[in-house]
């Protein structure tokens, strides 16, 4: 792990001149658009075939570029030097962290980015990211830890952030192994829960009096998606059967294509908050100063209104990108457009004003 101390004689290098970056993907478009808000100068980091897809949006494109040929010359450290001579900040986001890798993100990464690159390590690792919500009270699916043991429908899943590709359910083991192939992944394989998928936005700022109480400060609700996942959510329109979808060569895919807007019950909000603060305050106690900034918890709610979260991503999703303009939660919070990608702009902004941006930043 790169010492703290590290990024912190970078930031005191910056002064209160801050760029905020990102990769050109994924959320890229709102948390540009969000940073030109709160008036931050916005750096792209972008491979040159992309480059005219975020011109064409002209409120939310990066005032400049650094071209790479691939993604992961980030690392390269001509690259690192030439962030580092802007001022950069980097967001991650889901992209980011599979096109760099958590591991390199951790030890070889010398720019500052927001949050708390020792979240990475929990949340990359399935076993470790279990722990963390069991011992934070919240409810998991139940793991299977031999395929020999497979008995009821289960989801089989890989580790990092493959936006659902090659996920796939199994009833036995001998249709786990079929399913598998020669696939050479480290996987885990839980029992699959019926019931509604909700993807909870969260914020969590050490620096803010307003939202729920939690960690050293507060958490916000800035939204609430679901995943919209190809195939499995238009195979019904088949109406054909598992066994007769398998003789035809259709296979069960899981690879998220967008999202869609959601709203709970207003009787469920308890315990979505209460779930939200329970891991800031495991994270705030095992890897101080904890989860700072964006998280989704992502779960299934039963017909029990029982809530079950299968992952937590420590990092702004792609689910925000339904509320440019604020969500039906942040209505209730900011008297104007507050989009998850402006809201990691004004924390940025108010931990500068407050002399605070190494608490937000690491």
């Amino acid at each position: 792990m790169i010492p703290k101390k590290r990024i912190d004689e970078i930031l005191d290098g910056y002064g209160d001149d801050i760029t905020i970056t990102t990769v050109c993907s994924h959320t890229a478009l709102q948390i540009f658009h969000g940073a030109k808000k709160e008036g931050f100068k916005t750096l792209g980091i972008a491979t040159r075939d992309r480059i005219n897809t975020y011109d064409a949006f002209p409120l939310a494109k990066p005032d400049e570029y650094i071209v790479v040929d691939k993604m992961s010359d980030i690392l390269n450290e001509n690259i690192q030097e030439q962030l580092r001579e802007r001022h950069a900040v980097i967001v991650p986001h889901g992209s980011f962290v599979e096109y760099v890798g958590s591991k390199n993100i951790e030890d070889r990464l010398e720019v500052p980015m927001l949050g708390n690159r020792a979240v990475l390590d929990w949340e990359s690792d399935r076993e470790k990211e279990r722990k963390w919500l069991k011992e934070a009270g919240c409810k998991v699916p139940p793991r299977i830890k031999d395929p020999s043991q497979i008995d009821r429908p289960c989801l089989v899943k890989f580790c990092g952030a493959k936006g659902g590709r090659g996920f796939f359910i199994a009833l036995n083991e001998e249709e786990f192994y079929r399913k598998l192939g020669d696939r050479n992944e480290d996987y885990i394989i839980q029992e699959f829960i019926l019931g509604t998928r909700y993807y909870h936005h969260f914020f969590y700022s050490p620096l803010s009096d307003i939202g729920y109480k939690a960690g050293e400060g507060h958490i916000e609700l800035l939204g609430i998606d679901r995943r919209n996942e190809s195939n499995i959510d238009e195979l019904h329109r088949f109406g054909f059967t598992r066994d007769e979808l398998e003789r035809v060569g259709v296979k069960q895919t899981f690879v998220v294509t967008g999202n869609l807007p959601l709203v709970v019950r207003e009787s469920l909000l308890p315990k979505i908050f209460e779930m939200g603060r329970s891991v800031v305050d495991k994270s705030v106690e095992w890897f101080y100063p904890g989860m700072v900034g964006p998280f989704c918890l992502e779960t299934i709610c039963t017909d029990d209104l029982e809530f079950y979260v299968f992952e937590i991503s420590a990092r702004i999703v792609a689910g925000t990108n339904l509320y440019p303009m604020g969500s039906h939660y942040s209505y209730y919070m900011y008297d104007e457009p507050m989009s998850t990608g402006r809201r990691i702009a004004i924390e940025l902004k108010n931990a500068i004003k407050q002399n605070r941006v190494k608490e937000v930043v690491y």
